[in-house]
């Protein structure tokens, strides 16, 4: 039986959402970011665990697109992907259960004028494939 923390969350996510919403989906933006959009980016900021197989983890999500709706577009397309459909799936790695909206999609400001950018922090739980 895989223990906790076996399972790369952020790896996971990526790969689902990828073929959910059918965009970039990373953890690291690259250089270029401006050349390559949309983007949806994953970044484990937390959570916890009960100690056994069972992880909580914080995802925050950061959508960039070419304008402010596109990328609040892009944002509810992922939310909803996340809290309709990701519960009870399974990857090769994982199987999600409970997500829930812990700050719900929002106005990021970015550097770039050239790009705009919605946020989002939800609640994953999940564990090991047995």
């Amino acid at each position: 039986m895989a223990a906790v923390g076996s399972v790369d969350v952020e790896a996971a996510l990526v790969a689902w959402l990828k073929t959910e919403l059918q965009v970039r989906v990373l953890t690291d933006l690259p250089a270029a970011l401006a050349e390559v959009l949309p983007v949806v980016q994953i970044q484990r900021v937390g959570g916890n665990d009960d100690g056994l197989r069972l992880d909580r983890a914080l995802i925050d999500v950061d959508v960039y697109a070419a304008s402010r709706g596109a990328a609040s577009a892009l944002m509810s397309l992922t939310r909803a992907g996340l809290l309709g459909k990701l519960r009870g799936a399974r990857t090769s790695q994982a199987v999600f259960g409970l997500v829930r909206t812990v700050s719900a999609p929002a106005w990021r400001p970015y550097e770039n004028p050239a790009l705009r950018r919605f946020g989002a922090t939800f609640e994953i739980y999940s564990h090991p494939v047995s």
